[in-house]
Formats: structure tokens, sequence, C-alpha cells
């Protein structure tokens, strides 16, 4: 990748390709692959990521909400997006988008079919979610008659899938949790359709479930984390790519003496001679304050140099003694040398969190070859 001259989100579309197609290989040809691209394709470019998925001709998106989706609409994709937190208010720009809701509650059910009907619809796509342990949004399996009843005579909407989502499929401690999880699902399939006659898609994998259960595929699995490089898990990180490298460059050296202090609160205190260097980014860019203190590095001329001190709004100071380098400089703070995993480890958070929070005021670098 090229050498950047301000602070900028380099985002390959290789790797995107290598992750897709490794995940791919580990379901039958015949699944469905549904792509989440939520939180801008997690923190990354929403349209460039789905336009370059939906080349490679994956079966579905995901989002969040209506808005994400109408954003990849606004930029020209076609293929099916799921939106898995849809809100009333948004109900008939959802129709007007050909977006499909998750249906996960009795008072959704009852405002999308009114909406539905005002917009004269008939066998609109809707996905059905049910809850098997995650306890966050769904429908219990004793709602299935209650579902039944709503939509008795109706005709207005077609359900196209029911799904669920693990709670700890990463987790081996977790195993029994999990396999209750996809039992519960599986019997909550069978009595959707002895009740309405028919079964449509089923997904409740996600990536570490296809990377763990892959008994459980049904006609689909759903990928988020994994198409972004990371599989909550050393072995299958390294055989993924990180499709996001975030870097910068070095603004100002100083060289500091013995109990001098750096950054707001005086927060670092040196304890000898010391030469530190500021960087060009900061909490406002998605590098918290959590972060700083010492509990992150950066990799500067291939070498680890500590955050030290506060995180500022706009910089962040790291400790550069003993590593040749000038202003101008580039910086890695995260990426294949420096993964968001290991960088976000040292602040006991997750790779999610740093990849989705990157502001939207750090440039973008679309990397192809």
């Amino acid at each position: 990748m090229d050498k950047v001259g301000e602070t900028t989100l380099q985002i390959d579309l290789n790797a995107l390709e290598h992750n897709y197609r490794y995940l791919k290989s580990k379901i039958n040809p015949k699944t469905k692959f549904m792509a989440v691209v939520k939180a801008f394709a997690y923190g990354s470019d929403m349209v460039t990521i789905a336009k370059k998925l939906e080349a490679l001709q994956v079966d579905y998106f995901a989002v969040a909400y209506v808005k994400e989706g109408v954003l990849l609409r606004d930029a020209g994709i076609e293929t099916p997006i799921l939106v898995l937190h849809p809100q009333p208010v948004n109900f008939e720009e959802l129709i007007d988008r050909c977006l499909e809701p998750s249906i996960y509650s009795p008072n959704i059910l009852k405002q999308f079919l009114e909406v539905a009907q005002k917009k004269q619809q008939k066998g609109y796509p809707v996905h059905v979610k049910f809850n098997t342990g995650l306890n966050r949004l769904g429908f219990w399996e004793n709602d299935i008659d209650f579902i039944s009843k709503q939509l008795e005579e109706r005709h207005e909407l077609k359900i196209v899938s029911i799904f669920s989502h693990l709670a700890a499929s990463e987790d081996a401690n977790e195993k029994e949790f999990t396999q209750n999880q996809i039992a519960a699902f599986d019997k909550i399939t069978g009595e959707f359709e002895e009740k309405f006659g028919y079964t449509p898609m089923r997904h409740i994998l996600n990536t570490s479930g296809i990377l763990n259960y892959d008994e459980a595929q049904f006609e689909m699995v759903r990928s988020g984390i994994g198409l972004y490089g990371y599989g909550n898990d050393k072995a299958i990180d390294s055989q993924l790519k990180p499709v996001a490298t975030l870097k910068t460059i070095i603004s100002q050296i100083h060289k500091i003496e013995p109990n001098e202090t750096v950054g707001y609160n005086r927060a670092y205190t040196s304890a000898g001679y010391r030469q530190t260097a500021t960087l060009p980014l900061g909490h406002a860019d998605g590098i918290g304050r959590q972060y700083g203190n010492g509990n992150s590095f950066v990799v500067v001329q291939g070498k680890k140099a500590p955050i030290i001190g506060n995180v500022c709004m706009d910089m962040i100071m790291i400790d550069v003694t003993g590593i040749e380098c000038k202003e101008g400089d580039e910086v890695l703070v995260f990426g294949s040398e420096n993964s968001a995993e290991t960088f976000a480890s040292g602040a006991n958070t997750i790779s999610y969190e740093i990849l989705t929070a990157i502001s939207q005021r750090v440039k973008r670098e679309i990397v192809s070859y």
C-alpha cells in the first residue's frame, strides 16, 4: 500500500474478496451467503464494499437501519437487503426502496401490516426473527400461533426467511448453550412449517457459527466481522486478511526531560529522558481515551510505540524513544502488522469497536490490485 500524507483508512478490496471466498469455502455450495454491511461496512466504506460483494454475487445484504439500506439503493445496489432493526417511522420508505424488514415483535408485525395494507402491497418479503437465547430482539417460540393468526387470510406479506442470532458461537466453553440455541431454532422452524405449510429460508449462523457449527447452515448464513478480516479466533485470523488499515503520520517530535509531563491532566510523567511524537488523530477520529496511558500501541518503523498520556480530541502522543524516526514519517495504527484485535485488546475491548468507531472525517482510500 502507498504511504500516506495524512490520517487515512486504506480499504483493501482484494483482502475482502479473499475473506469472502474463504468463508464461502466453509459452507455448502447451495447455502446462500448474507453479507452484513451495517455501520458503514464495519467502519470502512459501505457502498464500495457492497459493490465489490455484489460483483462477487453475494446473495443478500444486511444492514441495521433503513437509512443504511437507502444509501445502498441510491448507489445502485440491486441485491436483496435485509434491515435488521427497522423502526415504524421508516416503514413507508422501506417499502418504497424495496428493502426487506426483520419482523421481531407483535408490535412491529401489526404496524408493518398496517403500512403494507395502506400501500396496497401483496406478498411483500419479510424476515421473522425468533429469540433463542440472546434476549435482544425476536419473537418467542410460542408466538408462532400469534403470527399465524395475524397473517390468516391476509395477503400483504410473505415470510421469506426465519432467523435467530447466536450469543456465544466463538466461545468453546459455551458450546452446550450454542447447541441448545440451534436445537431451539430447529424446533421453531419445524413448528413454523407445520403451521404455515412451507419452510422459508432459515439462518442462524454468524461468522463464528460458520466456522464452528457447519451442521447448522440451513439455507443461508450471515457474516459480518469475518468479511473484514477477523474470525474471533487467532487460528482463523491467520487465514483472513484485514480489509481496513489505519495509518497516520508524525506531526512533531519532542525531547522531554525527567519528570516532565505530557498532555491533558499531566497524565504521563517521564521517568527519564524520552522522545515523544504527536500524531494527527484522536478521540474525534475514533481513538477513544481508553487507548491512552500505555494501554495500546502503534507501529513506527516496524517497532511498537505506546500511546502515552490522555488521548486528545484530535491528537495522540506516543513514545518513540529508541526509534529512528522523523516528522512526516508514516505510522501504522492497525492493519496487517498490528491487527485491530491486538490494538483493541490492550484497552480491554474488541476489534468490532475500534473498526466501527473510525470517524467519517478520516480519509478513505480504496486499494485494489
